[in-house]
Protein backbone atom coordinates (compact mmCIF):
# COMPACT_ATOMS: atom_id res chain seq x y z
CA UNK A 1 0.00 0.00 0.00
CA UNK A 2 1.07 3.60 -0.58
CA UNK A 3 2.09 5.65 2.46
CA UNK A 4 -0.56 8.25 3.35
CA UNK A 5 1.87 11.08 2.63
CA UNK A 6 2.65 10.05 -0.97
CA UNK A 7 1.49 12.31 -3.85
CA UNK A 8 -0.46 9.41 -5.37
CA UNK A 9 -2.30 8.78 -2.13
CA UNK A 10 -3.09 12.46 -1.82
CA UNK A 11 -4.43 12.49 -5.36
CA UNK A 12 -6.68 9.51 -4.61
CA UNK A 13 -8.11 11.27 -1.59
CA UNK A 14 -8.85 14.65 -3.19
CA UNK A 15 -9.78 14.05 -6.83
CA UNK A 16 -13.15 12.42 -7.70
CA UNK A 17 -12.77 9.02 -9.33
CA UNK A 18 -14.68 10.02 -12.44
CA UNK A 19 -12.39 13.00 -12.94
CA UNK A 20 -9.28 10.85 -12.54
CA UNK A 21 -10.58 8.38 -15.10
CA UNK A 22 -11.52 11.15 -17.52
CA UNK A 23 -8.18 12.92 -17.06
CA UNK A 24 -6.38 9.78 -18.16
CA UNK A 25 -8.91 8.62 -20.75
CA UNK A 26 -9.75 11.82 -22.64
CA UNK A 27 -6.35 12.21 -24.36
CA UNK A 28 -6.48 8.53 -25.33
CA UNK A 29 -10.03 8.88 -26.62
CA UNK A 30 -9.15 12.06 -28.50
CA UNK A 31 -6.29 10.31 -30.21
CA UNK A 32 -8.40 7.29 -31.08
CA UNK A 33 -11.28 9.40 -32.37
CA UNK A 34 -8.79 11.34 -34.49
CA UNK A 35 -7.45 8.04 -35.80
CA UNK A 36 -10.88 6.90 -36.89
CA UNK A 37 -11.85 10.26 -38.28
CA UNK A 38 -8.70 9.86 -40.34
CA UNK A 39 -9.90 6.42 -41.45
CA UNK A 40 -13.18 8.01 -42.48
CA UNK A 41 -11.30 10.71 -44.41
CA UNK A 42 -9.32 7.96 -46.17
CA UNK A 43 -12.55 6.11 -46.92
CA UNK A 44 -14.13 9.26 -48.33
CA UNK A 45 -11.03 9.92 -50.49
CA UNK A 46 -10.88 6.37 -51.83
CA UNK A 47 -14.66 6.29 -52.24
CA UNK A 48 -14.30 8.78 -55.10
CA UNK A 49 -12.37 6.11 -57.01
CA UNK A 50 -15.36 3.72 -57.15
CA UNK A 51 -16.84 0.69 -55.40
CA UNK A 52 -13.99 -1.67 -56.35
CA UNK A 53 -11.38 0.61 -54.76
CA UNK A 54 -13.52 1.12 -51.67
CA UNK A 55 -14.07 -2.62 -51.24
CA UNK A 56 -10.37 -3.35 -51.85
CA UNK A 57 -9.17 -0.87 -49.26
CA UNK A 58 -11.69 -2.20 -46.74
CA UNK A 59 -10.71 -5.84 -47.02
CA UNK A 60 -6.98 -5.07 -47.40
CA UNK A 61 -7.08 -2.82 -44.36
CA UNK A 62 -8.34 -5.66 -42.21
CA UNK A 63 -5.86 -8.06 -43.79
CA UNK A 64 -3.13 -5.63 -42.67
CA UNK A 65 -4.74 -5.47 -39.22
CA UNK A 66 -4.58 -9.26 -39.10
CA UNK A 67 -0.93 -9.26 -40.22
CA UNK A 68 0.23 -6.81 -37.56
CA UNK A 69 -2.16 -7.85 -34.78
CA UNK A 70 0.15 -10.23 -32.93
CA UNK A 71 2.94 -7.64 -32.80
CA UNK A 72 0.63 -4.98 -31.36
CA UNK A 73 0.04 -7.30 -28.41
CA UNK A 74 3.37 -6.04 -27.04
CA UNK A 75 1.46 -2.96 -25.84
CA UNK A 76 -0.52 -5.00 -23.31
CA UNK A 77 2.64 -6.41 -21.73
CA UNK A 78 4.38 -3.04 -21.68
CA UNK A 79 1.37 -1.27 -20.16
CA UNK A 80 0.64 -3.89 -17.52
CA UNK A 81 4.22 -3.97 -16.21
CA UNK A 82 4.81 -0.21 -16.43
CA UNK A 83 1.57 0.52 -14.55
CA UNK A 84 2.40 -2.07 -11.89
CA UNK A 85 5.91 -0.60 -11.41
CA UNK A 86 4.42 2.87 -11.06
CA UNK A 87 2.01 1.62 -8.43
CA UNK A 88 4.92 -0.04 -6.59
CA UNK A 89 6.91 3.22 -6.64
CA UNK A 90 9.73 1.76 -8.82
CA UNK A 91 9.73 4.69 -11.23
CA UNK A 92 13.37 4.35 -12.35
CA UNK A 93 12.45 0.95 -13.88
CA UNK A 94 9.16 1.89 -15.56
CA UNK A 95 10.60 2.22 -19.11
CA UNK A 96 12.52 -1.08 -19.13
CA UNK A 97 9.51 -3.02 -20.43
CA UNK A 98 9.19 -0.37 -23.17
CA UNK A 99 12.77 -1.08 -24.26
CA UNK A 100 12.00 -4.78 -24.41
CA UNK A 101 8.76 -4.15 -26.30
CA UNK A 102 10.53 -2.05 -28.95
CA UNK A 103 13.15 -4.74 -29.51
CA UNK A 104 10.57 -7.49 -29.78
CA UNK A 105 8.39 -5.44 -32.16
CA UNK A 106 11.23 -4.85 -34.62
CA UNK A 107 12.55 -8.42 -34.37
CA UNK A 108 9.12 -9.83 -35.21
CA UNK A 109 7.94 -7.26 -37.75
CA UNK A 110 10.83 -7.08 -40.21
CA UNK A 111 10.94 -10.76 -41.31
CA UNK A 112 7.14 -11.13 -41.10
CA UNK A 113 6.47 -8.05 -43.28
CA UNK A 114 9.06 -9.19 -45.83
CA UNK A 115 7.46 -12.64 -46.12
CA UNK A 116 3.93 -11.24 -46.44
CA UNK A 117 4.99 -8.71 -49.09
CA UNK A 118 6.22 -11.61 -51.20
CA UNK A 119 3.08 -13.74 -50.58
CA UNK A 120 0.42 -11.03 -50.97
CA UNK A 121 -0.32 -11.62 -54.71
CA UNK A 122 -1.07 -15.27 -53.93
CA UNK A 123 -2.96 -14.75 -50.66
CA UNK A 124 -5.17 -11.76 -51.48
CA UNK A 125 -7.35 -13.58 -54.05
CA UNK A 126 -8.42 -15.87 -51.17
CA UNK A 127 -10.20 -12.85 -49.65
CA UNK A 128 -12.03 -11.72 -52.78
CA UNK A 129 -12.68 -13.34 -56.16
CA UNK A 130 -13.48 -10.00 -57.82
CA UNK A 131 -10.54 -9.22 -60.18
CA UNK A 132 -11.05 -5.47 -59.84
CA UNK A 133 -10.91 -5.69 -56.05
CA UNK A 134 -7.79 -7.87 -56.17
CA UNK A 135 -6.06 -5.48 -58.60
CA UNK A 136 -6.59 -2.55 -56.22
CA UNK A 137 -6.08 -4.46 -52.98
CA UNK A 138 -2.68 -6.10 -53.61
CA UNK A 139 -0.63 -2.89 -54.06
CA UNK A 140 -2.53 -1.20 -51.21
CA UNK A 141 -1.73 -4.04 -48.79
CA UNK A 142 1.90 -4.21 -49.87
CA UNK A 143 2.25 -0.48 -49.20
CA UNK A 144 0.72 -0.85 -45.73
CA UNK A 145 3.15 -3.67 -44.86
CA UNK A 146 6.01 -1.19 -45.24
CA UNK A 147 4.89 0.37 -41.95
CA UNK A 148 4.53 -2.83 -39.88
CA UNK A 149 7.63 -2.34 -37.70
CA UNK A 150 6.60 1.25 -37.02
CA UNK A 151 3.11 0.12 -35.98
CA UNK A 152 4.61 -2.37 -33.52
CA UNK A 153 6.90 0.22 -31.95
CA UNK A 154 4.11 2.80 -31.78
CA UNK A 155 1.91 0.38 -29.86
CA UNK A 156 4.75 -0.32 -27.41
CA UNK A 157 5.13 3.42 -26.82
CA UNK A 158 1.37 3.76 -26.43
CA UNK A 159 1.34 1.03 -23.78
CA UNK A 160 4.06 2.82 -21.83
CA UNK A 161 2.56 6.32 -21.96
CA UNK A 162 -0.83 5.01 -20.90
CA UNK A 163 0.64 2.86 -18.15
CA UNK A 164 2.41 5.80 -16.48
CA UNK A 165 -0.42 8.36 -16.90
CA UNK A 166 1.21 10.31 -19.75
CA UNK A 167 -1.53 9.66 -22.31
CA UNK A 168 -1.45 13.30 -23.44
CA UNK A 169 1.79 12.46 -25.27
CA UNK A 170 -0.03 9.69 -27.10
CA UNK A 171 -2.68 12.15 -28.27
CA UNK A 172 -0.18 14.72 -29.52
CA UNK A 173 1.78 12.15 -31.51
CA UNK A 174 -1.35 10.77 -33.14
CA UNK A 175 -2.44 14.23 -34.20
CA UNK A 176 0.93 14.83 -35.90
CA UNK A 177 0.78 11.43 -37.56
CA UNK A 178 -2.78 11.85 -38.80
CA UNK A 179 -2.23 15.32 -40.20
CA UNK A 180 0.72 14.03 -42.22
CA UNK A 181 -1.41 11.09 -43.36
CA UNK A 182 -4.18 13.34 -44.68
CA UNK A 183 -1.69 15.43 -46.63
CA UNK A 184 0.22 12.43 -48.01
CA UNK A 185 -2.97 10.55 -48.94
CA UNK A 186 -4.39 13.56 -50.76
CA UNK A 187 -1.18 13.92 -52.77
CA UNK A 188 -0.55 10.25 -53.47
CA UNK A 189 -4.14 9.20 -54.28
CA UNK A 190 -4.91 12.02 -56.71
CA UNK A 191 -1.43 13.11 -57.87
CA UNK A 192 -1.58 16.48 -56.12
CA UNK A 193 1.17 18.51 -54.36
CA UNK A 194 3.75 17.32 -56.87
CA UNK A 195 3.34 13.66 -55.90
CA UNK A 196 2.59 10.76 -58.27
CA UNK A 197 -1.04 9.66 -58.77
CA UNK A 198 -1.20 6.16 -57.29
CA UNK A 199 -4.90 5.73 -56.50
CA UNK A 200 -5.68 3.22 -53.73
CA UNK A 201 -1.99 2.26 -53.48
CA UNK A 202 -1.25 5.89 -52.62
CA UNK A 203 -3.60 5.68 -49.62
CA UNK A 204 -1.63 2.71 -48.29
CA UNK A 205 1.73 4.35 -48.88
CA UNK A 206 0.64 7.61 -47.25
CA UNK A 207 -0.53 5.72 -44.16
CA UNK A 208 2.73 3.76 -43.90
CA UNK A 209 4.92 6.86 -44.19
CA UNK A 210 2.89 8.76 -41.61
CA UNK A 211 3.24 5.81 -39.23
CA UNK A 212 7.03 6.08 -39.42
CA UNK A 213 6.74 9.82 -38.78
CA UNK A 214 4.83 8.99 -35.61
CA UNK A 215 7.59 6.58 -34.54
CA UNK A 216 10.16 9.34 -34.89
CA UNK A 217 8.06 11.65 -32.73
CA UNK A 218 7.64 8.93 -30.09
CA UNK A 219 11.40 8.40 -29.85
CA UNK A 220 11.93 12.12 -29.40
CA UNK A 221 9.33 12.22 -26.62
CA UNK A 222 10.87 9.14 -25.03
CA UNK A 223 14.27 10.83 -24.81
CA UNK A 224 12.63 13.87 -23.23
CA UNK A 225 10.19 12.28 -20.80
CA UNK A 226 11.30 8.69 -20.14
CA UNK A 227 15.10 8.75 -19.76
CA UNK A 228 14.84 8.98 -15.97
CA UNK A 229 12.63 5.89 -16.09
CA UNK A 230 15.29 3.91 -17.98
CA UNK A 231 14.36 4.54 -21.63
CA UNK A 232 17.12 3.13 -23.91
CA UNK A 233 19.24 2.40 -20.82
CA UNK A 234 18.90 -1.34 -20.66
CA UNK A 235 16.53 -4.25 -21.15
CA UNK A 236 14.29 -5.92 -18.58
CA UNK A 237 15.77 -8.69 -16.48
CA UNK A 238 15.25 -12.14 -17.95
CA UNK A 239 12.45 -12.94 -15.48
CA UNK A 240 10.64 -9.70 -16.27
CA UNK A 241 11.09 -10.26 -20.00
CA UNK A 242 9.47 -13.67 -19.58
CA UNK A 243 6.62 -12.02 -17.68
CA UNK A 244 6.17 -9.48 -20.46
CA UNK A 245 6.04 -12.25 -23.05
CA UNK A 246 3.60 -14.20 -20.86
CA UNK A 247 1.31 -11.17 -20.87
CA UNK A 248 1.94 -10.06 -24.45
CA UNK A 249 1.58 -13.40 -26.26
CA UNK A 250 -2.07 -13.99 -25.24
CA UNK A 251 -2.88 -10.32 -25.91
CA UNK A 252 -1.21 -10.55 -29.31
CA UNK A 253 -2.97 -13.81 -30.04
CA UNK A 254 -6.28 -12.19 -29.10
CA UNK A 255 -5.57 -9.28 -31.45
CA UNK A 256 -4.62 -11.73 -34.21
CA UNK A 257 -7.71 -13.87 -33.69
CA UNK A 258 -9.93 -10.77 -33.65
CA UNK A 259 -8.29 -9.36 -36.78
CA UNK A 260 -8.53 -12.73 -38.52
CA UNK A 261 -12.19 -12.78 -37.52
CA UNK A 262 -12.80 -9.35 -39.03
CA UNK A 263 -11.08 -10.47 -42.21
CA UNK A 264 -13.24 -13.62 -42.26
CA UNK A 265 -16.27 -11.40 -41.68
CA UNK A 266 -15.35 -9.34 -44.74
CA UNK A 267 -14.94 -12.56 -46.69
CA UNK A 268 -18.46 -13.60 -45.64
CA UNK A 269 -19.84 -10.20 -46.67
CA UNK A 270 -17.97 -10.47 -50.00
CA UNK A 271 -19.92 -13.66 -50.73
CA UNK A 272 -23.13 -11.66 -50.32
CA UNK A 273 -21.97 -9.10 -52.92
CA UNK A 274 -19.46 -6.37 -53.84
CA UNK A 275 -22.00 -3.64 -53.09
CA UNK A 276 -22.49 -5.12 -49.61
CA UNK A 277 -18.71 -5.25 -49.17
CA UNK A 278 -18.34 -1.57 -50.05
CA UNK A 279 -21.21 -0.68 -47.71
CA UNK A 280 -19.74 -2.82 -44.92
CA UNK A 281 -16.41 -0.98 -45.18
CA UNK A 282 -18.17 2.34 -44.56
CA UNK A 283 -20.42 1.02 -41.77
CA UNK A 284 -17.47 -0.55 -39.98
CA UNK A 285 -15.35 2.60 -40.16
CA UNK A 286 -18.25 4.68 -38.84
CA UNK A 287 -18.79 2.13 -36.08
CA UNK A 288 -15.16 2.38 -35.02
CA UNK A 289 -15.55 6.09 -34.37
CA UNK A 290 -17.98 5.11 -31.60
CA UNK A 291 -16.19 1.94 -30.48
CA UNK A 292 -12.72 3.36 -30.00
CA UNK A 293 -13.72 5.81 -27.28
CA UNK A 294 -14.81 2.70 -25.38
CA UNK A 295 -11.39 1.18 -26.03
CA UNK A 296 -9.83 4.44 -24.86
CA UNK A 297 -11.71 4.20 -21.57
CA UNK A 298 -10.61 0.58 -21.35
CA UNK A 299 -6.94 1.50 -21.78
CA UNK A 300 -7.29 4.15 -19.07
CA UNK A 301 -9.03 1.62 -16.84
CA UNK A 302 -6.23 -0.89 -17.46
CA UNK A 303 -3.68 1.59 -16.12
CA UNK A 304 -5.79 2.47 -13.08
CA UNK A 305 -6.39 -1.22 -12.35
CA UNK A 306 -2.70 -2.07 -12.71
CA UNK A 307 -1.63 0.78 -10.47
CA UNK A 308 -4.18 -0.20 -7.81
CA UNK A 309 -2.91 -3.77 -7.84
CA UNK A 310 0.65 -2.45 -7.58
CA UNK A 311 -0.44 -0.64 -4.40
CA UNK A 312 -1.86 -3.93 -3.07
CA UNK A 313 -5.52 -2.83 -3.26
CA UNK A 314 -7.59 -5.32 -5.32
CA UNK A 315 -10.92 -3.88 -4.11
CA UNK A 316 -9.97 -0.48 -5.52
CA UNK A 317 -8.89 -2.18 -8.76
CA UNK A 318 -12.30 -3.87 -9.11
CA UNK A 319 -14.12 -0.60 -8.45
CA UNK A 320 -12.05 1.16 -11.12
CA UNK A 321 -13.28 -1.38 -13.65
CA UNK A 322 -16.94 -0.66 -12.90
CA UNK A 323 -16.39 3.13 -12.68
CA UNK A 324 -14.83 3.20 -16.15
CA UNK A 325 -17.52 0.87 -17.57
CA UNK A 326 -20.21 3.38 -16.61
CA UNK A 327 -18.39 6.19 -18.41
CA UNK A 328 -17.80 4.03 -21.49
CA UNK A 329 -21.43 2.92 -21.77
CA UNK A 330 -22.69 6.50 -21.53
CA UNK A 331 -20.33 7.89 -24.18
CA UNK A 332 -20.89 5.05 -26.64
CA UNK A 333 -24.67 5.20 -26.23
CA UNK A 334 -24.60 8.91 -27.12
CA UNK A 335 -22.35 8.31 -30.12
CA UNK A 336 -24.66 5.57 -31.35
CA UNK A 337 -27.76 7.79 -31.44
CA UNK A 338 -26.98 9.52 -34.80
CA UNK A 339 -26.45 6.11 -36.43
CA UNK A 340 -29.83 4.94 -35.14
CA UNK A 341 -31.85 8.11 -35.79
CA UNK A 342 -30.29 9.73 -38.91
CA UNK A 343 -28.27 7.00 -40.69
CA UNK A 344 -28.51 8.62 -44.14
CA UNK A 345 -26.94 11.79 -42.82
CA UNK A 346 -24.05 9.79 -41.36
CA UNK A 347 -23.54 7.81 -44.60
CA UNK A 348 -23.81 10.76 -47.00
CA UNK A 349 -20.11 11.79 -47.02
CA UNK A 350 -18.95 8.27 -47.93
CA UNK A 351 -21.58 6.66 -50.17
CA UNK A 352 -22.94 8.34 -53.29
CA UNK A 353 -25.13 5.68 -54.92
CA UNK A 354 -28.70 5.26 -53.65
CA UNK A 355 -28.58 1.45 -53.79
CA UNK A 356 -25.41 1.26 -51.68
CA UNK A 357 -26.91 3.64 -49.13
CA UNK A 358 -30.01 1.44 -48.94
CA UNK A 359 -27.79 -1.58 -48.26
CA UNK A 360 -25.81 0.21 -45.52
CA UNK A 361 -28.73 1.90 -43.73
CA UNK A 362 -30.11 -1.08 -41.81
CA UNK A 363 -26.68 -2.27 -40.70
CA UNK A 364 -25.78 1.17 -39.39
CA UNK A 365 -29.03 1.38 -37.40
CA UNK A 366 -28.21 -1.94 -35.75
CA UNK A 367 -24.80 -0.57 -34.79
CA UNK A 368 -26.37 2.52 -33.26
CA UNK A 369 -28.90 0.52 -31.25
CA UNK A 370 -26.44 -2.01 -29.77
CA UNK A 371 -23.06 -0.33 -29.54
CA UNK A 372 -23.41 0.37 -25.81
CA UNK A 373 -22.66 -3.36 -25.28
CA UNK A 374 -19.08 -2.54 -26.23
CA UNK A 375 -18.92 -0.04 -23.38
CA UNK A 376 -18.94 -3.08 -21.12
CA UNK A 377 -17.07 -5.63 -23.21
CA UNK A 378 -14.20 -3.49 -24.46
CA UNK A 379 -13.56 -1.71 -21.14
CA UNK A 380 -13.45 -4.95 -19.15
CA UNK A 381 -11.34 -6.71 -21.80
CA UNK A 382 -8.71 -3.97 -21.48
CA UNK A 383 -9.04 -3.95 -17.68
CA UNK A 384 -8.36 -7.68 -17.55
CA UNK A 385 -5.27 -7.14 -19.68
CA UNK A 386 -4.15 -4.37 -17.33
CA UNK A 387 -4.49 -6.78 -14.43
CA UNK A 388 -2.34 -9.33 -16.25
CA UNK A 389 -5.21 -11.74 -17.08
CA UNK A 390 -4.45 -11.57 -20.79
CA UNK A 391 -5.08 -15.27 -21.37
CA UNK A 392 -8.61 -15.10 -19.97
CA UNK A 393 -9.37 -11.99 -22.03
CA UNK A 394 -8.08 -13.66 -25.19
CA UNK A 395 -10.06 -16.86 -24.69
CA UNK A 396 -13.38 -15.08 -24.11
CA UNK A 397 -12.99 -12.57 -26.94
CA UNK A 398 -11.75 -15.12 -29.47
CA UNK A 399 -14.25 -17.76 -28.45
CA UNK A 400 -17.28 -15.47 -28.71
CA UNK A 401 -16.21 -14.18 -32.11
CA UNK A 402 -15.32 -17.50 -33.73
CA UNK A 403 -17.75 -19.88 -32.00
CA UNK A 404 -20.79 -17.56 -32.07
CA UNK A 405 -20.30 -14.46 -34.24
CA UNK A 406 -18.80 -15.79 -37.45
CA UNK A 407 -20.91 -18.98 -37.76
CA UNK A 408 -24.05 -16.87 -37.23
CA UNK A 409 -22.91 -14.37 -39.88
CA UNK A 410 -22.29 -17.17 -42.39
CA UNK A 411 -25.63 -18.78 -41.59
CA UNK A 412 -27.81 -15.69 -41.97
CA UNK A 413 -25.82 -14.31 -44.92
CA UNK A 414 -24.53 -16.73 -47.58
CA UNK A 415 -26.59 -19.74 -46.38
CA UNK A 416 -30.01 -18.18 -45.71
CA UNK A 417 -29.62 -15.27 -48.14
CA UNK A 418 -29.98 -12.44 -45.63
CA UNK A 419 -28.64 -9.01 -46.46
CA UNK A 420 -26.03 -6.88 -44.76
CA UNK A 421 -28.40 -5.89 -41.93
CA UNK A 422 -29.02 -9.54 -41.04
CA UNK A 423 -25.30 -10.28 -41.05
CA UNK A 424 -24.65 -7.29 -38.79
CA UNK A 425 -27.38 -8.35 -36.37
CA UNK A 426 -25.51 -11.61 -35.86
CA UNK A 427 -22.47 -9.63 -34.74
CA UNK A 428 -24.54 -7.70 -32.20
CA UNK A 429 -25.56 -11.04 -30.66
CA UNK A 430 -22.01 -12.22 -30.07
CA UNK A 431 -20.80 -8.85 -28.75
CA UNK A 432 -23.66 -8.76 -26.24
CA UNK A 433 -22.76 -12.27 -25.06
CA UNK A 434 -19.11 -11.25 -24.76
CA UNK A 435 -20.04 -8.25 -22.59
CA UNK A 436 -22.04 -10.46 -20.21
CA UNK A 437 -19.21 -12.98 -19.82
CA UNK A 438 -16.63 -10.28 -19.13
CA UNK A 439 -18.91 -8.69 -16.53
CA UNK A 440 -19.26 -12.00 -14.67
CA UNK A 441 -15.49 -12.64 -14.75
CA UNK A 442 -14.73 -9.14 -13.49
CA UNK A 443 -17.20 -9.39 -10.61
CA UNK A 444 -15.74 -12.72 -9.45
CA UNK A 445 -12.30 -11.09 -9.09
CA UNK A 446 -9.96 -14.00 -9.81
CA UNK A 447 -7.93 -11.74 -12.11
CA UNK A 448 -6.63 -9.80 -9.06
CA UNK A 449 -4.34 -12.69 -8.07
CA UNK A 450 -2.29 -12.70 -11.30
CA UNK A 451 1.42 -12.02 -10.62
CA UNK A 452 3.10 -9.32 -12.75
Amino acid sequence: MLPPSSPEAALQGTVPRSRRALHLALPIIGGMVSQNILNLVDTAMVGRLGEASLAAVGIAGFANFMAVAFITGMAAGVQAIAARRKGEGRESEMALPLNGGLLLAVSLALPWATLLHWLTPDLFPLLSDDPAVVAEGVPYLRARLFGMAAVGMNYAFRGYWNGVNLSRLYLGTLLVMHLSNIILNYGLIYGELGLPELGAEGAGLGTAISTWIGTGVYFGLGLKHARVAGFLRGLPQRAELRTMLRLAVPAGAQQFVMATGYTAFFKIVAEVGTTELAAANVVLNVMLVAILPGLGFGIAGASLVGQALGRGDPDDAKQWGWDVVRLGVLVMFLLGLPMLLVPDLVLAPFLHEAHTIDVARGALRIVGATIFFDGVGMVLLAALQGAGATRTAAMVAGGCQWIVGLPLAFLVGPVLGGGLAAVWASQAVYRGLQAIIFAVIWQRGGWSRVEV
